[in-house]
């Protein structure tokens, strides 16, 4: 198994936390993406979006975070990071997308560039353009995570589910980006568990061998 990532994506932070809760071992091929790495011809061949990760599991390439740990708790089901009961599951994955896929890609690295190299923006506005969508979007699954009963000691329940793998990277980002996370408390004490974990703790961007 051959992973595709660069230290600080936070789509390879989840992807990694995810190997390492399932106990699975892999091989890390870095792919340097302020050096433009991921253009290459090369490795354009390996994933035509340009994006990281990529997992090589014997020969099946396979890309975008969700999918590919959907893909892991479908082959390697144990420890479950998905509830059984079907709400519950729907409960768990509208967490994850509601970070993956609406705060997430428009503050990933090519958009920020896009803004500060195509549109002109100074680099304390992309700063403010950043703090506003993460902010306002954790203060969103605050919101959701605070008033749920089934919220536990992780964002679902006691164990860690792909809710969590996806909300510890973007927390890890937001503190990296000094956004305000006051009004977060139950976000920022889920990722403290979660910090807890030696999963978790190993997967993060400075424990990786490509970190700067």
């Amino acid at each position: 198994m051959l992973l595709y990532g660069y230290f600080r994506s936070s789509a390879a932070y989840r992807v990694r936390i995810a190997l390492n809760l399932k106990g699975l071992t892999y091989d890390y091929r870095f792919i340097h993406l302020q050096k433009n790495d991921q253009l290459s011809p090369e490795y354009a061949g390996i994933n035509p979006q340009k994006l990281v990760p990529t997992l090589d599991d014997g020969g099946h390439l396979l890309t975008q975070s969700l999918a590919i740990i959907e893909y892991l708790e479908e082959t390697r089901p144990e420890p479950a990071l998905l509830p059984r009961d079907p709400v519950e599951r729907a409960r768990v994955r509208a967490l994850a997308q509601a970070i993956a896929c609406d705060i997430h890609p428009i503050n990933n690295l090519r958009v920020l560039r896009y803004l500060m190299k195509d549109l002109g923006v100074a680099e304390d506005k992309k700063d403010a353009w950043y703090r506003h969508w993460v902010e306002d979007g954790l203060q969103a699954v605050e919101t959701i995570l605070a008033r749920d009963p089934a919220t536990g000691r992780f964002c679902h329940g006691d164990s860690p589910t792909i809710a969590d793998i996806c909300l510890v990277p973007q927390v890890a980002n937001a503190r990296r980006f000094k956004c305000d996370l006051s009004a977060c408390p139950t976000v920022e004490r889920i990722a403290a568990e979660c910090a807890q974990i030696e999963a978790f703790a190993r997967a993060a961007p400075d424990k990786q061998p490509d970190a700067e």
